[in-house]
């Protein structure tokens, strides 16, 4: 690895099966690569289990959802003064071995944000359930028209970025299902975004919070946001 000071960032609610598990693939890919986990207010052993692993552990006081936990992770790295981040998810799906295929592009200067898509060209078979899937490929279609680029993926939290998107990221992000708002926001901010396929696994621990329910709720008032956020003059308020 080269000597760039990097950040893993990662939020996690009740995730105690999972976490520590996480942060020693971690370890493993890379020994000097710092571990931030983010407990988004759980009720189960989750910071301790961080702690005892080894990562900076910040601990939310109560539940404040996914893109405030994501958020406070860029701002831990923004203080720290950190040149790269790369986030993954608590619950193990996402496989730090795939990370240098993130992270080469960020090396090499040709993007300032990076994303692991499922279901880029070249990437695994995977299979999310049918609502949720409906949805990846609404957004994905209805994002690449406002940015006037491809995507594929607009719900992988499964990213690395340099410094400019750390700084942009910890002063604004969204908070309720963020990451298609997020990609929105690179394109305003006029970050250079780019996907490359990776390999995802199955949750082993946990349940995902994404119900049918839940994903017409998503679709529509992200739509909303999204729309919003091309309005906006400013790229942040």
């Amino acid at each position: 690895m080269s000597s760039v000071r990097r950040i893993a960032i990662v939020p996690a609610h009740n995730e105690e099966g999972a976490v520590g598990g996480v942060i020693s693939e971690l370890r493993a890919f890379d020994p000097s690569l710092d571990v931030v986990v983010v407990d988004d207010g759980s009720h189960d052993r989750t910071a301790e289990v961080a702690a005892a692993a080894g990562a900076f552990v910040v601990s939310l006081p109560f539940n404040l959802g996914i893109g405030a936990a994501v958020q406070t992770g860029f701002q831990f790295a923004l203080a720290g003064r950190y040149d790269e981040a790369v986030r993954l998810d608590g619950d193990g799906q996402h496989d730090p071995r795939e990370l240098p295929k993130l992270i080469g592009p960020l090396e090499r200067g040709e993007a300032d944000v990076v994303v692991g898509s499922r279901f880029a060209a070249g990437s695994d078979e995977h299979r999310p359930a049918l609502a949720r899937r409906i949805g990846i490929v609404f957004f994905a279609r209805l994002v690449s028209l406002l940015t006037r680029q491809r995507v594929t993926d607009t719900t992988s939290g499964f990213q690395a970025l340099n410094a400019r998107g750390i700084a942009i990221f910890a002063v604004d992000y969204p908070h309720d299902y963020p990451e298609v708002e997020a990609t929105v926001m690179v394109h305003k901010h006029r970050l250079r975004l780019l996907e490359v396929p990776v390999r995802m696994r199955e949750r082993e621990h946990g349940a995902s919070s994404i119900t049918a329910l839940r994903s017409i709720y998503y679709m529509c008032k992200v739509t909303l946001a999204l729309f919003v956020s091309m309005a906006r003059r400013y790229a942040t308020p």
